[in-house]
């Protein structure tokens, strides 16, 4: 109809329904606002959502790296607890050594000198050694090798210690190995 007068050359774009072009002649305001409320509604509620995931996410990198760390101390700390617990050996011939008679004073005095310094170095680590004889027996702390009766001592205390117990950081290394009091029957 309208169509056989234009340019051949110049073409017209169909017009897309819902375009304002369309809305402002043929929609009612109250019925566009209600769309755009919906839409506003929709859009609110996404962003909400993704909002919630970026803190969970957020929340569960740093429980991550908090675990990363406490797992990185924890790997530490044992590797220091397993060397400890194998140069006690080491720390136990010494103290061995120390105990018996030397007629060589020099000798004497740098055996002591050096298990002076292991020592230090070790409770420096976090070595803490126990304090057994006149205690209570505690089997979660102490090994039990002997048991005397007797009267003069109360029942279950350590009456002498035959190895040293010792604890790293507040765990315990090694037991003590004790002889512990019993009261006769």
């Amino acid at each position: 109809m309208g169509n056989e007068n234009q340019d051949p050359n110049v073409r017209t774009m169909p017009r897309e329904e819902g375009s304002p072009a369309d809305n402002a002649t043929s929609a009612d305001p109250a019925v566009e606002l209600a769309a755009l409320k919906a839409q506003r509604d929709s859009l609110a509620a996404d962003k909400a959502e993704l909002n919630d995931r970026l803190l969970r996410r957020q929340a569960d990198f740093e429980n991550y790296r908090k675990r990363a760390e406490r797992d990185r101390s924890d790997f530490l700390q044992y590797a220091g607890l397993e060397f400890v617990r194998e140069i006690l050996p080491v720390l136990d011939d010494f103290e061995r050594a120390l105990k018996v008679e030397s007629t060589d004073r020099t000798f004497a005095k740098g055996v002591e000198l050096i298990y002076t310094r292991l020592y230090e170095t070790l409770k420096k680590m976090g070595l803490e050694p126990m304090n057994t004889v006149g205690k209570t027996f505690d089997p979660n702390l102490h090994q039990a090798v002997d048991r005397v009766e007797t009267d003069r001592a109360e029942d279950q205390s350590i009456l002498e210690e035959f190895q040293k117990g010792y604890n790293f950081k507040g765990k315990l290394l090694r037991p003590a190995m004790v002889k512990v009091a019993v009261r006769p029957s």
